[in-house]
């Protein structure tokens, strides 16, 4: 492990998990974790388009900087919530060959695997195509593993695409040389404390655990040791209570969502990246305004 990061510009590609929700954040940089639960129980609301969200990847841009001798990063984000693995390849990676980064996540697929059918060969190949094309032009390139629904009593039924499409990954980033933040294995992520409401996106503290992963996955020393530790057990809902929060997850996020896929309707319509030029970031606390 190093503490002293070699990128001076960083990159991320993707959807709504780089984009960064439900990771909102006040003017001044500090996560509220009130909004945050608001945006994620009424994600249609005209309001929630206004609202800023980080996530890891500005939370990562804000390490790099910290770790580089210069002591701050260019960072653009051109990942855009809703958008499928191959919409990442078609619209994200041209851009990100001309802007020509030192490094790039590239972090898609999730929207894929939740559709009721998805080709996971097809997508792999297109991933591999883009981690192809960006390390031919110089850039490392840093993937993310799937994450482990094990724990989900309804999201439970992808977990086998998830696994499928984490062993593409894996071998693609073998066979590129591309780094890997493993969220399949972040012990932390098993807490629903760590998830919004709609089980889908992070809250703050996920999104931040995350971070601390994709330092472990670049070679570079986490800022937390405990950055994996699982959070202190809460005591088990009883079984009638537990159903009761599931039926209303179902009804007020997983039907609303499944509504708008059957009849063609993305969270990320109308939707442009939050950060599309070049900005720089500067050492300091990842929870404050880095951006400039």
């Amino acid at each position: 492990m190093s503490t002293t990061s070699r990128w001076t510009s960083y990159l991320a590609l993707g959807d709504s998990f780089s984009e960064g929700l439900w990771d909102v954040v006040d003017d001044d940089g500090a996560a509220n974790p009130d909004l945050s639960r608001w945006a994620s129980d009424h994600p249609h609301d005209p309001d929630v388009t206004h609202l800023r969200v980080r996530g890891w990847a500005d939370m990562l841009a804000a390490h790099l900087a910290a770790r580089s001798p210069a002591g701050e990063v260019r960072y653009a984000n051109l990942a855009i919530r809703g958008r499928l693995l191959p919409a990442v390849v078609a619209e994200q990676v041209p851009r990100a060959l001309e802007l020509r980064p030192d490094l790039v996540s590239l972090v898609a697929g999730g929207n894929d695997i939740l559709r009721p059918a998805v080709d996971l060969d097809r997508i792999a190949g297109l991933l591999e195509d883009a981690v192809r094309e960006l390390r031919a032009a110089g850039c490392d390139v840093l993937l993310a593993t799937g994450m482990d629904t094990k724990d989900s009593p309804l999201v439970s039924a992808t977990r086998s695409r998830v696994g499928v499409f984490n062993a593409h990954l894996w071998t693609i980033a073998q066979r590129h040389g591309a780094h890997v933040v493993d969220v399949w294995g972040l012990r932390a992520l098993r807490d629903w404390r760590m998830w919004a409401t709609d089980r889908i996106h992070l809250t703050a503290e996920g999104h931040a655990r995350v971070a601390q992963a994709a330092l472990v996955g670049l070679g570079l020393t986490p800022d937390d040791p405990g950055w994996d530790d699982p959070l202190e057990p809460l005591a088990a809902l009883p079984a009638l209570r537990q159903l009761g929060v599931d039926a209303a997850w179902v009804r007020d996020h997983a039907y609303p969502w499944a509504t708008r896929r059957l009849h063609g309707r993305s969270s990320g319509d109308l939707r442009v990246a939050k950060l599309p030029e070049w900005s720089t970031v500067r050492a300091v606390d990842v929870a404050s305004d880095a951006l400039e």
